[in-house]
């Protein structure tokens, strides 16, 4: 059998009609599959390959780090310099208040164990989260996921969970003092790109500081520079008291993390101990590739050319079949009128050599988070092609 179908037969699918396409290699903006076909990557591994793809300073990094020493034992036990040294560069670019991280190996597992400590922290059990939310897919996260066509399948659930909508004052009325924390993201992203009114944030961080109760932001997509700023919440001047980061946060390799203050964190140490553990989590190598993603992002000031990259896209997607173009930086969203017009649109740009996605709680609309270093050539380029698909 061929590769495609020892991928069929042998790889665990997660839909009928999974892309298919067998990449070989993938270099900066570009994906090449094993005909020799290159293809436009405008969604950058969901916005995972903010750098774009083979980066070099990444490569190295991983291949230093893998040389030195890869797993040694499990999270937490010994001091690894690649932990310590990631985790104090995060803890410099992010409020005082979020300076202890720790490392999973997804944003579903960042999102699990900030539930445990906003649980241990208050002594409540109660969250409030929103409609047409993603955080993951594990069963914690799945129950504060935004959507019962996902959710109902795998019934029962965590218990105490409440659902409302984005920028909905009814959510604020919600919390009370059997809140453990109210969880969003900063940016709605799997429902199309939504941003939070920043009046409504900042009464939601009002009421969450009011009752006792914690704020968790979902920075796992639009962290990392993908919105114009480094961290999403920088645009609205609001501090959680617990952030989530995966995507972008390992380079390309495989992680997660929460972040809190130290004083919180210290809640996971003692009764019981391994309050929460995991064996992979902070991987040497994982540590060593983020960090060395951040150092590019920052000394390049790689975040400053976001908005004008944004408004080319703006400028160049006009289509009589375009709705509207929603947009946060390189986190963007195509609207479609319909479902099916998106998927026949995907498919042509398959053929074209474009590679875009479209969203969870949105399907009528396309994906657009290329890699923060696409240049205006490659975006003049795929509009192009993406207009010639329309």
């Amino acid at each position: 059998m061929n590769n495609r179908q020892l991928f069929q037969q042998h790889v665990a699918q997660t839909s009928p009609t999974p892309v298919g396409i067998e990449i070989v290699k993938a270099t900066g903006s570009y994906l090449y599959d094993a005909d020799g076909k290159s293809y436009i990557d405008l969604i950058g591994g969901i916005s995972v390959c903010n750098l774009g793809h083979s980066r070099p300073e990444v490569i190295e990094a991983i291949q230093a780090q893998a040389a030195q020493y890869l797993h040694v034992m499990v999270y937490g036990e010994v001091v690894q310099s690649p932990q310590v040294k990631y985790a104090a560069m995060l803890a410099a670019h992010l409020p005082a208040s979020l300076d202890c991280v720790y490392f999973t190996n997804s944003g579903s597992e960042a999102t699990e164990g900030a539930i445990k400590l906003a649980r241990r922290v208050t002594g409540r059990t109660d969250i409030i989260c929103c409609n047409n939310s993603y955080h993951g897919h594990t069963m914690g996260a799945l129950s504060i996921m935004g959507d019962e066509y996902w959710r109902n399948a795998f019934r029962p659930l965590l218990p105490g969970v409440w659902h409302y909508d984005y920028n909905d004052n009814a959510l604020i009325d919600a919390i009370n003092n059997d809140t453990s924390c109210v969880i969003i993201e900063t940016i709605q992203a799997e429902a199309s790109v939504i941003e939070p009114n920043t009046d409504w944030l900042r009464q939601l961080r009002a009421r969450c500081t009011e009752t006792g109760t914690l704020l968790v932001l979902d920075e796992i997509q639009c962290g990392f520079g993908r919105t114009g700023t480094l961290w999403g919440f920088q645009h609205y001047d609001v501090v959680p008291d617990i952030v989530l980061l995966g995507k972008a946060l390992g380079g390309g390799m495989p992680m997660g993390a929460f972040i809190a203050s130290h004083s919180m964190m210290a809640e996971l140490t003692l009764n019981p101990v391994l309050g929460h553990i995991t064996t992979f989590g902070g991987h040497p190598v994982c540590c060593a590739a983020g960090m060395a993603a951040m150092q590019v992002l920052l000394t390049e000031n790689i975040v400053a050319g976001v908005a004008e990259k944004e408004e080319l896209f703006h400028t160049l997607l006009v289509h009589p079949s375009i709705k509207a173009v929603r947009s946060k930086g390189l986190l963007m969203a195509i609207e479609l009128d319909n479902m099916l017009n998106v998927q026949s649109t995907l498919r042509r740009c398959l053929d074209k050599g474009l590679f875009s996605d479209w969203f969870l709680f949105a399907p009528h609309c396309i994906r657009i988070a290329p890699p923060l270093t696409i240049t205006s050539e490659e975006i003049i380029r795929a509009c192009a092609l993406l207009l010639e698909c329309l």
